[in-house]
Formats: C-alpha cells, structure tokens, sequence
C-alpha cells in the first residue's frame, strides 16, 4: 500500500498525477489530500481528506511574512497524518512536490516507514535563494528515502542543490501512446499554417516568445493561425500583445482544454510551439507534457533548449529547439522549415518515435513501481 500525498486533488492541469496513480497495477495506492476538486474528470474512491486547520493562515502568516521561513504542520496535524497512514496500512509515503513535502517535513521525519518525494520542475529553484527555504529544502532530501525527477536537468539542479545523487531517480511522464495515436499530417498548400501552443499562460510557458514569432512568421504565411489553449494570469498581457503585433485576429485565446478537446485541436493543427524559458522567480520545466503528447501525435514541436525538453527533443532530428527568448530564431526556423514539407514529415516522425521510446505510459510506470518497492526494501 503507497499513499499518495498531494495537496489538492486534482487541479485541471494535474493530469499527469491522475493518469500515473491510476496506473499503478502491482501496488494499490490510497490518496490523501488537503482538498478535492475536479472530481467529476478525475474520478478516484480511496481518497482520504484532511482538511486545513482553522489556524492554517495564521500560521502561514507567521512562518512566511514574519519570520519568512517555510512553513511547517503542527504537531496535531503531524499527528493526524501519522494516523491517517497507519489506518490505511500505507508502508510508503508519496509527496507530490518538492515543495509540499517541505512543509510536511515533521511528518517525514516522525512517521516510522519511508517517504519518496517527486519534483516536476516549477519546485524545484522557486524562493531557494533565501537561506532558510534553502536549508529546509536540503534537510528534506535528506529525510526522504528516494526523491524522483522528471529530466536529468532536475537532477542536477537537486545535486547541487545538496542532495545525495545515489538517493535520485529519473521517473519520466507517462504518456498513454493508446490515446494519442500518430497521424500523419497533410500540410497545407495555401499557406493557411495552423500553430498550436497548450499550456499554462505564464511566464516560463515562453508565450511572449510564441506571439513574436508567429507574428514574424506571418509575414510570409498572412494566412496562418495560431491557437492558445490554456488559462492563467498572462491573458490579458497576452491578449494585448497581440493588438500590439497585429496580429490580433490571427490569434485564437481557447481557454482550458479538456482531454477531448485537446486531441482535437492536435490533430487539426500542422505546428506545436513551446518555447519554455526559466522564470524570473527560477521557475523551470521539467519536460512539458502537452509537449510530449503533441509529438506523440505527429505534430512537429519548435521549443527550446530549456530545462528538461533536450532530453526529448533532439535539434533537427525529432524536434527543433532554439535559446531561450530569441524568437527572431523560432520564426526564422518555422519559415524555413515550413517551407521543406518533407524534412518537416520526417521531423514528425521521429519526435514520435522518441516518445514512445522514452515516455510510454506503462514501462515508466513499472519504473515507478520499482522505486516504490525499493524505498519499501530499503527501510526492512
């Protein structure tokens, strides 16, 4: 039994997390979650809620703007927690993520089984330029029986961080190969390019980047469209961006997508972008799972050389990748390559071929389950 700890269970984009519990077939999981949403698209029974403490502003008030520290559990919810995992007869303890598990570090170093803990990437470098987040990061690897990681840019950032390398795991995203299948793409001969970028409307997305190089690239293709699938705080910004590169019309804000409607806008699209770029808070990616399943469906990716995506995405090979921020490079690279429906073909291809080799659903999954039982062994 491996409990599973995520702080909200699920947030719309948390597809991943979903897909991977559901998954796991040698080893039953049970949920334990501070809050339960979205229950309808990510229906799941064994789910034990353990709510916020009446005091749980105050004391994130006096941990963070006071003595600005991270926040930790109190003992009565330490308590609690420890109670919760000794009722379900849980013999490992899954964090979802890096910094979660920090607050719940009186839970991890009084419970007696072991913890696993799993960074995807934007918890990674977040607020560990001050001191105290800093050594209460590295004094939870240290807690922890094993500690997962979706690239090995993560690792290596967790590495220097303090981290023993001997105690990291590389635990890839899943991607279900059955439901996004490849199709071939028929690119148009009228030059009416259809773009797509899916994806969270903030800023490590690389979303400025995607408009001004789509408004370059319309220069040659005026008939092109590019569609954004997603929701966060950049609309607006985003939105008067593209008033400001006319563009405006040629550009299609589609809000969240479900599953359903994602498949739909991929295979109706010639062009997946995401030109990730570190935050100004050092918020990174691991490797973009809209990404992954854009290839996986034979759309050819434009991103960059950013975080985890190099380990998917091999330049000129099964992808094109160019630096960070520069999109007078993504356009010139769409132009050109547009314009090589064949190179383009073969592009596609093999970015489909790479995630079926390295990311397929149920071989990461066993990975996991592996894991599990050795953070089990490790403890007996």
């Amino acid at each position: 039994m491996v409990a599973c700890y995520c702080a909200t269970f699920l947030k719309p984009e948390m597809l991943h997390i979903y897909r991977q519990i559901t998954a796991l077939e040698r080893i039953r999981p049970v949920v334990i979650t501070q809050k339960r949403e979205e229950t309808e698209r990510y229906p799941f029974t064994d789910v034990t809620l353990v709510a916020k403490p009446a005091t749980h502003f105050l004391r994130r008030i006096w941990f963070r703007q006071l003595r600005d520290v991270p926040w930790k559990i109190s003992r009565g919810e330490t308590a609690r927690l420890i109670r919760v995992l000794e009722q379900s007869n849980a013999e490992l303890l899954h964090i979802y993520f890096g910094h979660i598990a920090v607050h719940l570090l009186p839970l991890i170093e009084q419970w007696r089984n072991p913890s696993v803990v799993s960074f995807h990437g934007a918890d990674v470098m977040v607020d560990l330029e001050k001191p105290a987040y800093r050594a209460a990061t590295t004094r939870m690897l240290a807690a922890v029986r094993l500690v997962l990681v979706r690239s090995e840019s993560l690792r290596a950032a967790l590495v220097e961080l303090g981290c023993a390398a001997s105690k990291i795991r590389i635990q890839r995203t899943g991607i279900p190969l059955q439901q996004v299948p490849f199709q071939a793409r028929v690119w148009p001969s009228d030059g009416c390019w259809r773009l797509l970028q899916a994806s969270r409307l903030i800023e490590k997305k690389g979303l400025r980047t995607s408009l001004r190089a789509f408004a370059e690239f319309t220069r040659k293709y005026p008939q092109a469209h590019f569609t954004i699938a997603g929701e966060g705080p950049l609309l607006d910004e985003l939105q008067e961006m593209t008033r400001e590169l006319n563009v405006a019309g040629q550009v299609t804000f589609a809000g969240f997508a479900s599953q359903s409607q994602l498949r739909e806008l991929l295979y109706g699209s010639h062009v997946f972008l995401h030109p990730s770029e570190t935050g100004a808070d050092g918020n990174q990616e691991g490797v973009p799972n809209s990404m992954l399943e854009a290839m996986a469906t034979g759309l050819p990716v434009f991103a960059t050389t950013h975080g985890g995506i190099p380990e998917a995405v091999e330049d000129g090979t099964s992808g094109v990748l160019v630096s960070e921020g520069d999109a007078v490079a993504l356009a010139k690279r769409l132009t050109n390559l547009t314009a090589q429906p064949d190179v383009l073909s073969g592009i596609a291809r093999r970015g489909a071929e790479a995630v079926a080799a390295k990311f397929e659903q149920r071989a990461q999954v066993a990975k996991l389950e592996e894991y599990y039982f050795e953070a089990i062994r490790a403890s007996q």
